[in-house]
């Protein structure tokens, strides 16, 4: 905990306070209005008080509770336990709730139960929201309001319920901003001259923290800054031997740049990012010089380190990516090539490259790099590493994004549901290599293997809760570990998931978290997706007219950002938000000289039904494919059912409506990421409006 954390008072919380306060960040509590504490009973009655709590104001269903209390067996009869817990709960949440009223608070819905709490009344989200107003304020302001937010924490979240695994998650996320606070709290405070001040709580944190280069950095720039330069590169020292020594980490690069600048002095010549450019540099060419000295023109070593080239370049820019995207699956033929099965297998697996977006870039590259993948593995046979099997595995599941793997014509949209092979494949794929990494204990190699658990969690609608799980044990695992890359991807996975489930604060957290980490380390394709996120927030709160030249300008970016497969057929996308935010069909001559791209199979029945061309829309539905496993599949059903309504298609409506039905709460297309179409319910209330007019 931070030393500036503690409890606090919640009867004197500005006049706020009303009614009840729950509190998650410690052990599980509640206060009444006066601030008192609510006695809540056993174990069992905090456990599922928490367990709402963290659902955030959504149904957790009965079955959903008894398989997290009972994590090994439900005990006979955990299901009537559950409602006596629940009982129990709302007597003491509303003690002046007269007889036979319905309660307020702990409300039954649905197949489960559904805790009703105001934003201002959890410490959880109070936290999450101060520290969302400091990181928007300017440093002066900033570090009165980082206090504020690390006020609210009294111990460890959910602390009476250590080993639950349905806390993991939650627990995750709130310790990595908890972290990010203390940090940034710092940070304002050397900005603001204060740097001694910063120093003590630094010193504490990088004890508890060792983990945290960020954290050592900060600490040797406010002791520098406080006149303690021998201190400062002591720090940078210990900093070195505790990650080499003691962690078993590579120190990044900051630390070194921070000993140049500390070294250099603040009034020396040649300081700032041009003198370290060009001392970059001059380290540049020496090494590649020595490279081509020392090691022969057909070395396997050029394979191995051209293959790790080419993963670093994808994360450079635009060029970067498009550089290594294209001379990738050369690398890896050149690699088969060899006959060396091994050395195919490792060029193969390196590319750890995060990947965001469920549309490949170049899908017909994505499918050879499958198989090539699944050639290394069938060559390598039973002789195989588990770490190498585990790459090759995360290889498939990333790769298999979308239909990119697709090994035959997709089903059409209008038929049965079912599970093609090549999606089981790919799913297994994924369960295979996150099981090696987690017995391996390999973090770099679970967070590969997580990413391709994302790219697989699209087999059906209404599964943003579960990415946004995967999301926080990404942003987690690579806080602990030190991996900014794979952690600016979880937070991006979460800023989506977040969208779909309409909890704009927490996505908004996400998106600023993501922008921090990428420019610190020098990340700029992450910002083209939280532009997209921020056009679409605005969106929802300020409506069209203000979000159309924030997409304008995003699809500018987004053009020159190198990864095709989200930019082709973007100009639709953005097209058809107030179309599909409406109740209507497009106007004829709408999308003329809009290129749908990849997406026309799905919008070309909704523009034959807007232009009045019945027959041919009906035909068209007739043929079009299910939407991609992907991050739109909700928005192009959505797209489907407005169609089929319009033109009396009831089989396709049908099914469309089964499928969104999935996502019953969430917000269509939100966990793209890049559009919203509104509220699910209300496309499943026209679809079945649509329905029983058919009689």
């Amino acid at each position: 905990m931070s030393a500036r954390a503690g409890p606090r008072r919640r009867g004197a919380r500005e006049g706020r306070a009303v009614g009840v306060q729950f509190g998650l960040l410690g052990p599980v509590a509640a206060w009444d209005r006066r601030g008192e504490p609510v006695a809540l009973g056993a174990p069992r009655h905090r456990e599922v008080l928490g367990r709402l709590l963290i659902a955030r104001n959504r149904v957790v269903p009965v079955d959903r509770l008894v398989a997290d209390l009972w994590e090994d067996e439900p005990a006979a009869g955990s299901v009537g336990a559950v409602r006596t817990f629940v009982a129990a709960l709302r007597r003491v949440l509303e003690p002046d709730r007269p007889p036979h009223r319905p309660p307020r608070v702990l409300v039954t819905q649905g197949p489960g139960y559904v805790l009703h709490a105001a934003r201002d009344a959890v410490d959880a989200w109070c936290f999450e929201d101060a520290a969302a107003r400091a990181a928007a304020a300017p440093p002066h302001s900033a570090v009165a309001i980082w206090d504020e937010a690390l006020a609210w924490w009294r111990g460890p979240v959910l602390a009476d319920f250590p080993a639950a695994r349905w806390t993991a998650a939650e627990r995750a996320r709130l310790e990595a901003l908890r972290l990010q606070a203390v940090e940034r709290r710092a940070d304002a405070l050397v900005a603001t001259g204060a740097a001694r001040d910063a120093v003590p709580d630094l010193e504490a944190h990088v004890a508890a923290h060792p983990w945290r280069e960020d954290g050592w950095v900060l600490l040797a720039t406010a002791l520098d800054r406080s006149g303690r330069r021998g201190d400062a590169l002591e720090a940078l020292r210990r900093a070195r031997d505790t990650l080499a020594g003691q962690l078993g980490m590579d120190p990044g690069p900051a630390l070194a740049r921070t000993q140049e600048r500390i070294l250099r002095g603040p009034d020396a010549p040649g300081t700032g990012d041009e003198a370290g450019a060009g001392l970059a540099d001059g380290v540049w060419g020496r090494a590649a010089a020595a490279w081509e000295r020392s090691v022969p023109g057909r070395a396997r070593l050029r394979l191995h380190a051209t293959a790790g080239l080419l993963r670093d370049l994808a994360l450079a820019g635009a060029d970067g990516l498009e550089e290594a995207r294209a001379q990738r699956t050369d690398v890896v033929a050149a690699a088969e090539a060899t006959g060396d099965a091994d050395l195919a297998a490792r060029v193969i697996g390196s590319y750890d490259v995060p990947a965001v977006w469920t549309r490949a870039d170049d899908p017909a590259g994505a499918g050879a790099l499958v198989r090539a993948a699944v050639r290394a593995a069938a060559a390598l046979g039973p002789d195989a590493s588990r770490p190498v099997r585990a790459r090759l595995l995360a290889v498939v599941a990333v790769e298999s994004r979308g239909d990119a793997a697709a090994d035959g014509r997709l089903p059409r949209a209008a038929d049965a549901p079912a599970v093609e092979p090549w999606r089981r494949r790919a799913a297994g794929a994924a369960d295979e290599a996150v099981g090696i990494a987690r017995e391996l204990g390999d973090p770099g190699l679970l967070a590969f293997a997580l990413n391709g658990t994302f790219m697989q969690s699209f087999e059906r609608c209404g599964l943003a809760s579960r990415r946004a799980d995967t999301g926080a044990e990404l942003t987690a695992l690579s806080v602990t570990h030190g991996m900014p890359n794979h952690e600016v991807l979880g937070r991006l996975v979460r800023m989506q998931a977040l969208a779909a489930l309409g909890d704009t604060a927490g996505a908004d957290a996400e998106a600023d978290a993501a922008d921090r980490l990428a420019s610190r380390h020098e990340r700029p394709l992450a910002g083209v997706f939280t532009s997209w996120y921020r056009a679409l927030r605005v969106c929802e709160t300020d409506g069209w007219g203000r979000a159309e030249p924030l997409y304008r300008e995003v699809l500018r970016a987004t053009a020159e950002s190198g990864m095709p497969g989200l930019a082709h057929g973007a100009p639709a996308l953005v097209a058809l938000v107030p179309v599909l935010r409406g109740d209507g069909l497009p106007a004829p001559g709408a999308f003329d000289g809009i290129d749908p791209g990849p997406y026309e199979p799905w919008l070309r029945p909704l523009l034959l039904a807007g232009e009045g061309r019945t027959g041919e829309a009906r035909g068209a539905l007739a043929t079009v494919p299910r939407p991609p496993h992907d991050l739109l599949q909700e928005a192009l059903w959505c797209v489907l059912a407005r169609a089929a309504g319009a033109v009396g298609e009831h089989r396709l409506l049908r099914r469309a409506r089964d499928e969104i039905a999935r996502a019953s709460g969430e917000w269509a297309g939100a966990g793209s990421g890049l559009v919203s179409f509104g509220p699910v319910d209300r496309h499943l209330r026209a679809a079945d409006a649509a329905l029983r007019g058919a009689g």
